[in-house]
């Protein structure tokens, strides 16, 4: 497959190498940029792709994992249905009572719900849900909603480490290594609790302390009817039926023998089934067109066109020269290859979205299975998703949740801004890539 594209087939009789790391460089700087959407410019770059001769349609087909885009679509459309039933501002609701709206033990609260949301629906999705209940409460309390933004994002992205699908780049790992649930579990999800607890320790000496609300917003949260944010009992039970089914589905996927993204598939649909087989035609459109507009399509596609991008440095040989000036570069030595990947993987996860680098890296490991055994290469895999995942904390831009917090801020008139995000954010990253180190030399090394 490697460097098949014949020179005659490439435009102008071009190298498939030069040409296809200058549409990757390319597609990446604008992608930084943010100037223009970034599913546009990966869908024009995988066109490029194509269009240069470096792929042919059907390699580029090829080299998009249905297994990511239908897992991700699957537990969008499941999410769109459940939120309609109000489950999730019950649970921000019933989680600030139980602290007694104390501004700290909420912002513990907060956390805590979001990290396990991600780890069991994604982490995307979860502060789509999660942030707007935090800007409702912390309006009430007339405390700055900061912190607690802050907290989310960390929480959603250390959550999202411990589940094969908390994180995009978690799906995009187990679809190619053939990883279950269950390996994830095992595996990431005691060193993320770990994180999280220590996370929670600076968060609480900036701004712990200070946190303060006067009695009578305390009254007046503690006055809120959870009961009340549940509009559809009937969607609610569904909707926990179903995903309930589908959790179970991950956790035995490999017994059953299905992929994940089935099993996503066929949950969404149905759900979609329980919520319009009762309904009329026109209202059944009606209520399908509604749950398919709530997917987020950007992400998908932004995926597809990476996918493609990537397949097309992957033939021009571009990644296993990586491979192998990583193995060159650490003389092959195990210990420092995981490392080295963990450590790197964190660092430009922070700089650019963590999706595009798991997307370049994934080839990059499988082409180390000649040196390494196949217990090691499963290690690299571990040390790729900690570094991916919790660097994606590095800064605003370095994962997708990040960017929708910030988004749904800059809604409230309550902006996140870039540097003094990334100035307290960045130290914790590496911190928490500290105790990844550690968990790696205690664990496998």
């Amino acid at each position: 497959m490697h460097g098949e594209a014949s020179t005659s087939q490439v435009i102008l009789g071009l190298s498939p190498l030069v040409v296809s790391l200058s549409i990757f460089v390319l597609t990446y700087a604008i992608i930084v940029t943010e100037r223009i959407n970034r599913s546009v410019v990966a869908l024009l770059g995988a066109g490029l792709m194509v269009l240069s001769g470096v792929l042919h349609q059907t390699e580029a087909f090829h080299g998009i994992d249905l297994n990511t885009i239908s897992l991700l679509t699957g537990m969008m459309v499941i999410v769109a249905i459940t939120q309609k039933s109000g489950v999730f501002q019950y649970v921000a609701i019933k989680a600030t009572k139980v602290v007694k709206a104390d501004p700290w033990g909420l912002l513990v609260m907060l956390s805590l719900v979001t990290a396990t949301f991600s780890a069991l629906l994604d982490n995307v999705t979860t502060v789509l849900l999660i942030a707007p209940v935090t800007l409702l409460i912390t309006d009430a309390l007339c405390i700055s909603p900061y912190p607690f933004l802050f907290s989310v994002i960390l929480a959603s992205n250390i959550g999202g480490t411990a589940t094969l699908i908390g994180d995009p780049p978690n799906i995009m790992i187990g679809s190619a290594a053939r990883l279950t649930f269950n390996d994830f579990l095992v595996n990431l999800a005691p060193v993320a609790v770990l994180v999280l607890l220590l996370t929670l320790i600076p968060i609480y000496l900036v701004w712990g302390r200070k946190l303060q609300a006067t009695a009578e917003n305390r009254a007046l949260v503690m006055a809120f009817n959870e009961r009340e944010s549940i509009t559809d009992a009937r969607l609610l039970k569904q909707a926990l039926a179903v995903i309930a089914l589908v959790i179970l589905g991950f956790v035995l996927a490999h017994h059953i023998g299905q992929e994940p993204g089935t099993i996503a598939m066929f949950g969404a649909a149905l759900l979609l089934l329980l919520r319009v087989y009762d309904k009329q035609a026109e209202e059944q459109s009606h209520a399908i067109h509604h749950t398919f507009g709530e997917v987020e399509w950007v992400t998908i596609f932004f995926f597809v066109g990476l996918f493609v991008v990537v397949a097309g440095i992957e033939k021009a040989g571009a990644l296993e020269l990586l491979a192998h000036e990583i193995v060159a570069w650490t003389g092959g030595d195990f210990a420092i290859t995981a490392y080295a990947i963990l450590w790197v993987s964190a660092m430009l996860s922070a700089v650019v979205d963590n999706i595009p680098f798991v997307a370049t890296m994934i080839p990059v490991i499988q082409s180390m299975s000649g040196v390494f055994t196949p217990e090691q290469i499963n290690t690299l895999w571990w040390s790729l998703a900690l570094g991916a995942c919790l660097g994606g904390n590095g800064s605003l831009v370095g994962a997708s949740a990040n960017l929708v917090v910030a988004g749904l801020a800059e809604r409230a008139g309550q902006p996140i801004r870039f540097l003094p995000f990334m100035l307290m954010a960045f130290p914790l990253m590496l911190s928490s890539i500290a105790v990844s180190h550690l968990y790696l030399w205690l664990r496998y090394l």
